[in-house]
């Protein structure tokens, strides 16, 4: 259980925050928007009514006892800008800071942010390379390079086992999960044969797996 503070309650803020909640943290909500807040209060640890680029208000909160603090504020930058500076001056642990284009992130990094995330391009860029291949149900994207997909069982490794095909030399990617008939199977050994409903999670470079899959 970690200790996290979530400075703006718009859309990705809320569900950043309840999400947090969900997974066992204790979580402070902030937002200048007393309606936002008077509806969400009832359902997080604390949460308060504060204008946070008001330096002031930042040492009330403590912001030194979060373990992260996120800065979700995603329509007005510079108050963005203001409060990520603040915080690390104030002492944060760690500072998380929404962007929405690069030069923000820029602007962000080198005024006391540890992270930038942008969650509209990468949901934007996450829908369109499922939505563009064929053979795709999801992947998470770990590096420019590299990706986690899910993706079927292809129509010549059916009836196969993983070691016959040999996945990892011939596609230069792992086999992680078997999804199988509602239960999964982890790291699924060389003599596990593929059946033709088998959702296969493996890990590779993006382009070779997506080349892959839409053959």
């Amino acid at each position: 259980m970690k200790n996290m503070l979530v400075i703006g309650m718009g859309r990705f803020g809320q569900r950043l925050a309840e999400r947090l909640l969900e997974l066992k943290n204790n979580v402070m909500i902030v937002d200048d928007n007393a309606d936002r807040i008077n509806i969400l209060a009832p359902h997080f640890t604390n949460a308060q009514i504060a204008d946070c680029t008001n330096p002031d208000v930042l040492k009330a909160l403590g912001v030194d006892t979060f373990d992260i603090c996120f800065v979700t504020i995603g329509e007005n930058f510079q108050s963005s800008l203001e409060i990520s500076s603040q915080l690390k001056e104030l002492g944060a642990k760690r500072v998380i800071s929404k962007a929405n284009r690069d030069i923000q992130a820029k602007f962000l990094l080198r005024n006391g942010a540890d992270e930038v995330v942008y969650p509209e391009r990468d949901m934007a860029e996450k829908l369109a390379v499922r939505c563009s291949a064929n053979n795709l149900y999801d992947f998470i994207e770990l590096t420019a390079d590299y990706s986690i997909f899910e993706i079927p069982a292809l129509p010549d490794w059916v009836g196969k086992t993983i070691g016959a095909i040999n996945i990892r030399r011939k596609y230069d990617m792992n086999v992680l999960t078997i999804k199988k008939n509602g239960s999964e199977i982890i790291m699924p050994t060389a003599d596990y044969q593929f059946d033709r409903d088998d959702h296969v999670i493996v890990l590779g470079k993006k382009n070779d797996v997506l080349r892959l899959i839409s053959k």
